[in-house]
């Protein structure tokens, strides 16, 4: 067996440990199956989950510290060339396939999807106007956090989660995979279009980049166990940076506007768009260089998300994601490992003490601040980094 195929081998067993831990965090109010067998599995899991969180913990820490380990040694593959495209996207789907019914961990926002979509197709209500506490009754509330909140997205959102309310005939364990199945088609789909456009803008740069985002472990834990929305988002706007690349500008505009109304952080790629509609040069634009204006721009929607509430794992999905359309290997190296490292750890505090309250918020601060800082002074101490080690050379 080859190295590349003994490194995907464990890389799939990893998955497969990460799809099995997600079932230690399934709400004690909820119960997935009426199987006699399956409710024997699920209290095993949960008996790890809530009641051996020591042991909880040390699973997390090291599924965390796995999917660094891989996804450094699969980028410095692909940094070689030592790894080739289709061998990626076997890793990717058979990774996307197992997690698409894992449990989502770390996160009750896909529950809050479904029930706004629910609020339309079973109560016949408007989610902006109604919310789940006005619904006492349903069982859904049983395991449901946030019940007290209106529809807080875009209507894009709606137009593509209704439907799979409808589709699911409100049954709870049908929708939810619908759901989870909607989250792994977009985080497809964007590595899908991110891998078209660096083909063709900047080739050499395509195995990279889309290695940097398959393989991202924030990525897979966010997406493809928590299932956030946030990459649908994000999918309509690479989908859109797509087609504004190949001209294709009226429809690129819709994919923008539509990604913005789903969550309107994907607002503040707008001056990339203004650009090229309003040049008079379009065949001479450096799209290589246009693209890396992308991380400013959705920096600062990642700031104002912050301000306006606590800091959450996934709100990195805004820039992580954009990261390899950049032409810088180093910046989107450091973009995509260290704050995302620092933000899986986040979780730890919580996995251990079953609650937010102190010495979480203030572990939980600190975790930010060092992942913060330690990305802003390996991008900008680089040029140092190079001339000390230049001149200890000499």
């Amino acid at each position: 067996m080859s190295k590349i195929k003994l490194l995907g081998t464990f890389y799939v067993l990893t998955i497969i440990f990460l799809f099995l831990y997600s079932f230690t965090q399934v709400d004690l109010n909820l119960t997935l199956s009426q199987f006699s067998l399956w409710q024997i599995t699920q209290k095993f899991f949960q008996q790890i989950g809530y009641f051996n969180r020591p042991l909880s913990t040390s699973f997390y820490i090291l599924i965390v510290l796995l999917f660094f380990l891989f996804y450094f040694s699969f980028l410095y593959l692909a940094s070689k060339n030592k790894i080739e495209k289709n061998q990626i996207w076997f890793l990717t789907i058979i990774s996307t396939i197992i997690l698409s019914f894992s449990y989502n961990a770390f996160s009750y926002d896909l529950f809050n999807y479904i029930f706004d979509a629910k609020i339309i197709t079973h109560y016949g209500q408007n989610p902006y106007l109604h919310k789940a506490l006005d619904f006492p009754t349903d069982p859904m509330l049983n395991f449901m956090r946030w019940t007290h909140r209106t529809y807080p997205y875009g209507p894009s959102w709606l137009i593509l989660t209704v439907p799979l309310s409808f589709i699911g005939f409100n049954f709870f364990l049908p929708t939810f995979f619908l759901f989870k199945f909607l989250s792994s088609l977009s985080f497809l789909g964007t590595a899908y279009f991110i891998s078209k456009i660096l083909k063709k803008i900047s080739p050499k740069n395509e195995l990279y980049g889309l290695t940097l985002f398959v393989f991202n472990p924030l990525i897979i834990i966010e997406v493809l166990v928590s299932s956030h929305n946030d990459l649908p988002m994000i999918f309509f706007a690479v989908l859109s940076l797509h087609l504004l690349i190949n001209k294709k500008y009226f429809t690129s505009v819709l994919s923008l506007l539509f990604s913005i109304g789903i969550k309107f952080a994907t607002f503040f790629l707008l001056p990339i768009f203004l650009y090229p509609l309003f040049t008079k040069n379009k065949n001479q634009i450096n799209w290589a260089k246009l693209l890396n204006y992308i991380i400013p721009l959705m920096t600062i929607s990642l700031i104002l998300v912050i301000t306006r509430t606590n800091f959450q794992p996934w709100y990195l999905l805004y820039i992580v994601s954009f990261a390899p359309l950049i032409q810088n290997r180093y910046q989107a190296f450091i973009i995509s490992t260290v704050f995302p490292f620092f933000a899986l750890l986040e979780y730890v505090p919580f996995l251990y003490k079953g609650d937010w309250n102190q010495p979480v918020p203030n572990i939980l601060f600190w975790l930010t601040i060092i992942g913060v800082a330690s990305s802003i002074a390996l991008i900008l101490g680089k040029p140092l980094f190079v001339k000390l080690f230049a001149s200890n050379n000499k």
